[in-house]
């Protein structure tokens, strides 16, 4: 097994918590199912938050939805003139068995326009 590192992101209707939470819980969610893994296999994941989302920590909601022994930190992106609002971002770091080039990075709703050269299901 190797360590890979799995981006993602999600774009939340409103700063809220229960649209933070939402989000957050699919994102991780799809993050994992695309990649064949389980809970057991994070190591770790980071979260970063537009400085447009306030309401809730994305790491709350990854702890509802049960990853409550996975080390988890929630950080600020910069606040860039122009750049999307409302976007919740992971780096997952998995103990997988595919390689770099195999890895699925997940962006969903809004945020898929961040990464238009991914593949979409």
């Amino acid at each position: 097994m190797a360590v890979r590192a799995l981006r993602g992101a999600t774009q939340v209707a409103v700063d809220d918590q229960d649209a933070i939470v939402e989000a957050t819980a699919e994102l991780v969610r799809a993050v994992l199912d695309r990649n064949g893994l389980s809970d057991d296999d994070l190591i770790s994941i980071i979260f970063t938050t537009t400085p447009d989302l306030v309401a809730e920590f994305p790491a709350y909601a990854a702890r509802l939805a049960g990853l409550s022994d996975v080390p988890l930190l929630c950080a600020s992106e910069i606040a860039v003139p122009g750049a999307m609002e409302r976007v919740v971002r992971l780096m997952a770091f998995v103990d997988a068995g595919f390689t770099r080039a195999e890895a699925r990075h997940v962006y969903l709703r809004g945020a898929a326009a961040l990464r238009t050269d991914l593949p979409r299901d």
